[in-house]
């Protein structure tokens, strides 16, 4: 088998990778950047540009199922010109891939989409389920409800389209497990607001895990991907400081301090999403560090 991955090179896309072939699946990646381009037996990197709709067709032989994982982090300053780029990474990249296959012979069965928990409405109360049709009515829940818009033309060249709705990945290079380890190494961990918004959070192993599990039973349509164990921001903090142990004397940080240090992204901060793992459970699916004790002591213990 051989799959294309946007984003490869990224987070979760290194993850995947690895994954794959170690189970003897080949790859080939899109990448904008030609020094990242290797040619490997099983590993195989291909030019694109989505902003000028340029795109290496050879990236597309032979395979059959594309991970779609490509997009600007929206854990930077939300500057007007920025909010285009986080947009437009997702749109115009998951334009281009369909207007490639829509003009060229391909064999292409499934493409396993990226997205977001942030399209559901922040609440405190409310336990999200895939079949949810409010959107939140904020930056971040327009960019998910446009990028699923562009992934779901692809039902239109029959080709099956899974979305997976993922929360905070907690990884150990990079991401926002490393963003938040810093200030709490020095004694300076401090919950976000109130501390009681849900964050919905999965191990960076577990996301790839699921990515492959959904190739391999052939799933389709939405799944959220987060552990079924989700907390608040405050016992996020708690917990790392905890595995980490070092004091914790801080008070919470006001909304009004996080909006003045990153203007409207200190949203992601304070968004609540209660985010069910139900649908993926039924479907088999095992997390390996479902616990957030467990994930936490694996990525920050050497």
């Amino acid at each position: 088998m051989k799959v294309l991955i946007t984003g490869a090179t990224g987070l979760i896309g290194k993850e995947l990778t690895n994954l794959l072939l170690q189970n003897g699946v080949s790859v080939h990646y899109l990448s904008t950047s030609k020094s990242k381009l290797v040619d490997e037996r099983n590993y195989k990197g291909f030019y694109w540009n989505p902003y000028k709709g340029e795109i290496d067709k050879n990236a597309f032989e032979d395979v059959d199922v594309i991970y779609h994982l490509a997009g600007a982090s929206v854990s930077e300053r939300w500057t007007k010109s920025y909010k285009e780029e986080i947009i437009n990474s997702r749109v115009l990249s998951t334009r281009l891939l369909f207007q490639t296959l829509q003009k060229n012979y391909n064999q292409i069965q499934q493409i396993i989409s990226a997205s977001a928990v942030g399209i559901y409405p922040s609440s405190y109360d409310k336990v999200y389920k895939e079949d949810e049709e409010g959107v939140d009515e904020s930056f971040l829940g327009d960019v998910v409800l446009k990028w699923e818009e562009e992934v779901d033309q692809f039902k239109r060249l029959s080709i099956r389209v899974s979305k997976i709705r993922t929360g905070i990945v907690l990884a150990k290079e990079g991401g926002a497990l490393q963003k938040m380890v810093t200030p709490i190494k020095y004694g300076l961990g401090a919950a976000f607001g109130n501390g009681k918004q849900y964050q919905s959070w999965i191990h960076n192993h577990d996301l790839a895990s699921l990515y492959y599990f959904i190739m391999l039973h052939r799933l389709e349509g939405v799944y959220n991907a987060v552990s079924p164990y989700p907390v608040s921001n405050e016992g996020l903090t708690k917990a790392i400081v905890k595995t980490l142990d070092v004091p914790y004397f801080m008070p919470n940080i006001p909304g009004f301090i996080l909006k003045l240090m990153l203007g409207e992204m200190h949203q992601i901060l304070l968004s609540s999403q209660n985010v069910s793992a139900r649908k993926i459970l039924e479907k088999g699916f095992q997390f390996k560090f479902a616990s957030l004790e467990k994930a936490l002591q694996n990525l920050l213990k050497k």
